[in-house]
């Protein structure tokens, strides 16, 4: 497996402003980019946290990648995959639509009336007791046949996959942005490290738009 971080951060590394509503970051070419990095992916990750902030859909916009990817045996958009202890994602969510599969990994403390629920719209992954366990979660997406996984957020999952070594690419598009607050979410927010930080390797910059796209590997070692 392999599990790739995207996100686009601020000057000052927010992912968004202090109320957690969607800031536009970046432009045009870097939408682009996440659309082809979305294509080239079998499944899209985020935190329940993203879906109740922005409700994304997750699928590939380009009519072009879209047929790539049929052509190439594979449905028109990659599955789509939310991390959910407790069962929170709202069943009108534009990521339990039809336009792919989704996957909802949940705990056992999830309520059985949600799991039902939930089970109408997704398919269900049940790791862990009170947060679900990354690395039995992401185990059961690699027996589905998942295998190139694309993660667009939260900063509470993204500083869980790095805790549990999951992590084995991260891409950041800096925006000429500035957003501040102490409250504002960051690239990976969580408990955060005091030891043992993960170690990046600097693969590649690019300019983008009027920002700078960041390419770094996880150390070996410290990732998959």
């Amino acid at each position: 497996m392999h599990v790739v971080v995207n996100a686009a951060t601020s000057a000052d590394g927010k992912l968004s402003s202090r109320r957690r509503e969607q800031v536009a970051i970046s432009g045009e070419a870097d939408f682009d980019r996440v659309d082809r990095l979305r294509a080239d992916s079998d499944a899209v990750v985020v935190g329940v946290g993203t879906v109740l902030a922005d409700d994304p859909h997750l699928t590939v916009k380009d009519d072009t990648l879209r047929e790539q990817r049929r052509e190439a045996g594979e449905p028109a958009n990659p599955a789509r995959v939310v991390v959910d202890s407790t069962g929170r994602t709202p069943l009108d969510a534009a990521v339990l639509d039809d336009a792919a599969t989704t996957y909802v990994c949940l705990t056992e403390s999830a309520p059985v009336e949600q799991r039902l629920d939930l089970a109408d719209r997704a398919e269900l992954v049940t790791a862990g007791d009170e947060r679900v366990d990354l690395l039995r979660a992401f185990a059961a997406l690699q027996n589905q046949g998942l295998e190139q996984l694309m993660v667009e957020g939260g900063g509470e999952l993204i500083f869980s996959l790095f805790d549990a070594g999951l992590v084995d690419e991260l891409s950041v598009f800096v925006g000429p942005t500035i957003i501040g607050g102490r409250d504002a979410p960051t690239l990976a927010d969580g408990d955060g490290f005091v030891a043992d930080f993960p170690e990046l390797e600097l693969a590649d910059i690019e300019r983008l738009d009027d920002g700078v796209l960041l390419t770094w590997r996880v150390a070996d070692g410290a990732g998959t």
